[in-house]
């Protein structure tokens, strides 16, 4: 068995079931003494476990995981308690580690957590999962490794084109890979004006997104009313190049150019607005008679 979470002793007999690691005899008694909501504490060879509890030790993946977790932003220099730290110190370590969250990183810190003391999982848990959670969301449903995500401010369409008696039902989709998001659908209004942000996670390597127009029908196929594909990889290598693009001003980064091979009306220009990576896009709809999409894209960094 591995050295003891806490204080390094070797081959703990007790584990706190809720954190997901093993712990020695005597950082026992403290963990007893946060309470059972923050730390469950079961001996390895004397108590009865349960499924979760044995999932939690599983999922944390051992005592150097839990570690890398509740210790991320421990103080350089900083001296651990060893096997032979006296309670007071283990006590003080303990309780900065798990009920202060004082080493955790910032993005994983729960600030209130009274509510959960009827739940013997609740807040170490709830540490956890967001733990987990993150990292989930730094891939997608392929195992591909995400960059960053892409919030799409679909503003406006301008003389779109009429797909019932004389008007149409238009809303948006978007594609990307296997994601698809779409826009409310606006009624009888060849000009509408949704205002809404959709939301795409950005895998390395990625094509263009997809951008469909619908007319919402109610007793038959949905009429496409137009078509467009947005190249992201400006944007992507724009936001990516710069780093933390809060050190910046407010300044111009890149471009997505017009060309009779894209749907542009006129160039789309990338800047740094007020610390974020926004792009202003104008688009005239393909495959139809007429009709423009005004876009705003915006660049989210995964650690935000």
């Amino acid at each position: 068995m591995s050295n003891h979470q806490d204080c390094g002793a070797p081959d703990p007999k007790w584990a706190s079931a809720n954190i997901g690691v093993f712990i020695c005899l005597k950082c026992s008694s403290v963990h007893r003494s946060l309470g059972p909501h923050i730390s469950k504490v079961l001996s390895v060879t004397l108590d009865e476990w349960s499924e979760d509890e044995i999932e939690s030790i599983i999922d944390v993946g051992g005592n150097s995981a839990a570690n890398a977790i509740y210790e991320a932003s421990l103080p350089d220099g900083f001296s651990k308690p060893g096997p032979n730290a006296s309670n007071d110190e283990r006590l003080n370590f303990i309780r900065s580690k798990y009920e202060r969250q004082e080493f955790l990183k910032p993005s994983l810190r729960i600030t209130s957590f009274a509510s959960g003391r009827s739940s013997h999982t609740s807040f170490s848990r709830r540490i956890l999962d967001s733990f987990l959670d993150i990292n989930i969301l730094k891939k997608t449903e392929n195992n591909e490794e995400l960059v960053g995500f892409l919030k799409v401010k679909v503003i406006k369409g301008t003389d779109l084109a009429i797909r019932d008696m004389l008007t149409s039902d238009p809303y948006v989709i978007l594609i990307l890979g296997q994601q698809k998001v779409q826009t409310t659908v606006v009624k009888s209004n060849l000009n509408p004006v949704w205002n809404e942000i959709l939301t795409l996670s950005i895998p390395e390597n990625c094509g263009s997104v997809k951008l469909q127009v619908f007319d919402h029908d109610m007793f038959s196929a949905d009429d496409i009313m137009g078509e467009a594909e947005i190249d992201i990889q400006p944007l992507v290598t724009a936001a990516t190049a710069y780093g933390d693009i809060s050190q910046f001003g407010n300044m111009q980064v890149g471009k997505w150019l017009k060309s009779n091979d894209n749907a542009l009306i006129n160039d789309s220009i990338i800047n740094i607005v007020d610390g974020k990576v926004r792009q202003e896009v104008l688009l005239k709809l393909q495959n139809v008679e007429c009709g423009e999409l005004q876009l705003e894209l915006e660049w989210i960094p995964l650690d935000q």
